[in-house]
């Protein structure tokens, strides 16, 4: 087709795939860490409290006090060889596997909060001729606090724009038979290196507010349901396999237990020997690393527990791999059908 004289270069017909991730400082500093809090504790979907009341403790008092701490935190899981934030660099290995396996796809990823901006990677995408784009939030169980989050972002950069792609937002994969039988894989593998197997497993969850239940999110639903799935496809007695929730914040009350507590607690039950999971993480994260790979397990030994272990998140792992590929190839159905190789 021949173009009018002066008709603007416009690329179209590719297929594009981006990675959502929660965020990341750019590096462990006290100033890199209160920007991104601030961005962070800043989203309605995070901090649901009238504004009149949050900002002021926000910026009196939280980002006077929290950033340090949290640099400090970050400190400890930071990876050296390549100044990176554990959960930016395995997402970007994500994006960079999913981008050799499906060539025909223009792949990359995001940051809800932070670098990569969602904009800045949305406008590269269209710029390259995308007009279809398949938004994953990398969160296996929904809640209003992440994927709603990465929606409204998604559809705030589209109200801007003249022509706008068509958009898909995957669906939460917390029940899907390739993660739960991913997580499984992941746990039997382990069982087979050791001579005594785990007295529990403990399905660490991060926590939102009790009252997020009552309101509509599925959050709490979503991850009972995958902690069942996981406890039937290991053959296990569901008491033998723990659902609680970490990182809590602020005086209100949040979903229960806690896993401090419950780390706490499983000693005097006579839990000695735990295996730890956190599988409402895509990726590892100082949650995962400083949170439960250091301060949990020092918990759980302090109060009479002898073997804690933390398997690492599926990341870009073989069997993480695997799992992203079955998903969001049911999620590009009809858009992309990938070679079976």
């Amino acid at each position: 087709m021949t173009l009018p004289t002066n008709h603007p270069d416009v690329k179209t017909g590719k297929i594009g795939l981006l990675l959502v991730n929660l965020g990341t400082p750019d590096d462990p500093s006290t100033s890199s860490v209160r920007r991104y809090l601030k961005e962070f504790l800043s989203d309605r979907r995070v901090v649901n409290i009238p504004r009149l009341i949050w900002l002021p403790i926000l910026h009196g008092i939280i980002l006077n006090t929290r950033p340090k701490r949290s640099a400090a935190a970050y400190k400890k899981i930071w990876r050296e060889d390549d100044n990176e934030s554990p959960l930016r660099y395995f997402t970007a290995q994500q994006s960079h596997q999913m981008a050799l396996k499906w060539p025909d796809l223009v792949v990359d990823y995001a940051m809800r909060y932070g670098n990569p901006s969602l904009s800045e990677k949305m406008a590269a995408m269209t710029k390259q001729g995308c007009d279809r784009i398949l938004v994953v939030p990398l969160y296996p169980q929904y809640s209003a606090a992440t994927n709603a989050s990465v929606s409204d972002a998604v559809f705030d950069y589209l109200k801007a724009q003249m022509w706008q792609p068509t958009i898909r937002i995957a669906h939460p994969w917390y029940r899907h038979p390739a993660y739960i039988g991913a997580l499984a894989a992941q746990v039997q593998a382990h069982l087979a290196t050791v001579t005594d197997e785990p007295d529990k497993i403990l399905l660490s969850f991060h926590g939102l507010p009790k009252e997020s239940l009552p309101k509509g999110d599925p959050y709490y639903c979503h991850c009972q349901v995958t902690g069942r799935l996981l406890a039937e496809a290991l053959g296990w007695p569901t008491d033998r396999v723990l659902i609680s929730f970490q990182s809590r914040f602020g005086p209100a009350k949040w979903l229960q237990p806690y896993t401090s507590d419950t780390f706490e607690a499983l000693p005097a039950q006579g839990v000695k020997n735990l295996l730890v999971l956190t599988p409402g993480f895509a990726t590892d994260c100082l949650e995962t690393l400083e949170e439960i790979g250091m301060e949990g397990v020092e918990t759980f030994k302090e109060a009479g527990g002898e073997h804690c272990t933390l398997l690492p998140c599926l990341n870009d792992s073989e069997l993480g791999m695997a799992m992203l590929e079955a998903v969001l190839t049911d999620e590009l159905a009809g858009w992309y059908t990938p070679e079976q190789g």
